[in-house]
């Protein structure tokens, strides 16, 4: 019987997980099926120009993985049961339960609303396509002098202030920051950072925690009301409940807790990767949720995989966080890096550079994401003492 492998969630660490997965293992021995619960895979990091109305292509996964033997299971995870190895699953076809092997949980976050009133309700967010496309419509409709308040001073809440005050100049935007506007930045960096804020003509709100969101204003802890026809809220990412309702052990944030190879401490047959995962970097400090840290937990969780599937050491890859890469707009980004202690250092790249780089970066995930095996090499590897096609056990 071949060894189950299940992936949850075609991410970019499932995504990527699933393709090194299915180049690396023999289909002789293995059978690898990534669930996932839209056809397409969604570039997150895109995701605030496709809400600004910006077009966007988006890749089929049937095509992704057509030809690389892995299997597609549209569908949505409804539960996991670790002891019995079998996850639940809902979709077109009803319902239904897959049995693994192996797991690989990748099923990434969604927006953190943090029990704020309104929210739920009344704001916007651009963490998935369908609420990125839900505000597209909000804007849409917005005429000229219509006000959008982006609530959080994060990556997401730079990025998506910045790209609709390019793309919509017409509209009046602001930003409520709970601290200083690009604190964490080097003092050079930040200066940048307000520069291309003023040219943008981008309201800041520092020191402004927002408690309240209603239809057409938020209201700050001081009481002070801030006017916004479209409120968008970016103040942090959540994970689905399901790791911590399935008896994983999870951290406090939700996240399920791994060691080294992003193996579960609870169940040695589950690995995570992305933003579901809790693991602790080389520095000693647990990874950031962030495209960065998904590309290096999945290497580290399909590394692991196959060595022990194979019967090889587990290598320890790399999972150092090296700094932030900040669109602003399309034509200018921040590129920071930082220390072992993620402060910033005193150098950074700006402007036009940075930006044709950050726009390399996103075009190289895509590229990646299209070619998921990456050429397919001729010769893969068996897992331990597999049987050969006489029915002698052989070594990997």
């Amino acid at each position: 019987m071949k060894h189950r492998i299940v992936v949850l969630g075609a991410g970019y660490a499932g995504a990527f997980a699933a393709g090194n997965l299915a180049r690396r293992l023999s289909p002789a021995d293995t059978e690898i099926t990534v669930v996932n619960a839209v056809p397409d895979f969604v570039e997150r990091m895109r995701l605030h120009q496709l809400a600004i109305g910006q077009d966007l292509t988006f890749r089929k996964l049937a095509d992704v993985f057509a030809g690389t033997g892995v299997r597609l299971r549209l569908a949505r995870v409804t539960g996991v049961d670790p002891e019995r190895r079998t996850v639940a699953v809902t979709g077109e076809d009803g319902d239904g339960e897959l049995t693994y092997d192996t797991l690989l949980y990748a099923l990434g976050s969604s927006v953190a609303h943090h029990g704020v009133p309104g929210v739920a309700e009344y704001a916007f967010d651009v963490t998935g396509r369908s609420s990125a496309l839900r505000l597209r419509e909000r804007l849409a409709g917005l005429g000229e002098g219509g006000t959008v308040l982006v609530v959080g001073e994060g990556l997401t809440g730079i990025e998506t202030a910045t790209e609709f005050a390019e793309s919509r100049p017409d509209l009046s935007v602001a930003l409520a920051a709970r601290g200083e506007l690009g604190a964490w930045l080097s003092p050079k960096a930040r200066r940048h950072l307000r520069q291309a804020f003023d040219r943008l003509g981008i309201t800041v709100h520092e020191h402004t925690a927002v408690e309240a969101v209603e239809p057409t204003r938020a209201i700050a802890a001081d009481g002070t009301s801030i006017p916004a026809d479209v409120t968008v809220w970016s103040a942090g990412f959540a994970v689905h409940p399901i790791a911590a309702a399935s008896g994983l052990e999870v951290a406090e944030t939700g996240q399920i807790v791994v060691d080294r190879t992003m193996r579960s401490v609870s169940h040695p047959d589950v690995y995570a990767a992305g933003d579901c995962a809790y693991a602790i970097g080389d520095n000693g400090r647990p990874l950031p949720m962030s495209c960065a840290s998904a590309g290096f937990t999945n290497m580290q969780a399909t590394a692991a995989i196959i060595a022990r599937l194979t019967g090889s050491e587990v290598p320890a890859t790399g999972l150092k966080y090296y700094g932030n890469h900040i669109s602003l707009g399309r034509r200018d980004a921040i590129f920071q890096m930082v220390d072992e202690d993620v402060r910033s250092k005193s150098w950074y790249l700006g402007g036009r550079t940075a930006a044709r780089l950050k726009s390399g970066v996103l075009n190289g995930a895509g590229w990646g994401i299209a070619h998921p095996t990456f050429g397919m090499p001729k010769r893969k590897r068996r897992l331990a003492n597999a049987p050969d096609r006489a029915g002698v056990r052989v070594a990997a």
